[in-house]
């Protein structure tokens, strides 16, 4: 049976992201520290500033949170939408298939 996986928190990622970036050293020590692999500590680091990117506004400054809660507002409502489609098509596809 294999080792079970560790699950880290967003909060633990960022702030190994920041240790690795603000302090200094080099990743590897950082990583072995915290005791995780350097190239997932590099992997949270891509996604952070992914994450950063797509925070951002159309002219890459950073969005405010009342601009930011409209996004995610317009997007939630865009994959409710979505999923009632998926409902519908699945019960429609279900009823063929009997």
């Amino acid at each position: 049976m294999g080792a079970k996986r560790r699950k880290f928190t967003a909060e633990f990622k960022m702030q190994a992201v920041r240790l690795a970036e603000e302090s200094g050293r080099l990743p590897h020590v950082i990583a072995r520290e915290l005791g995780v692999p350097v190239n997932v500590l590099r992997r949270w680091r891509a996604e952070l500033r992914r994450s950063e990117a797509a925070s951002a506004g159309p002219s890459g400054e950073a969005l405010t949170p009342e601009e930011e809660l409209r996004r995610l507002r317009r997007e939630n409502a865009i994959l409710r939408e979505e999923r009632e489609i998926l409902k519908k098509a699945t019960a429609f596809f279900a009823k063929d298939a009997r």
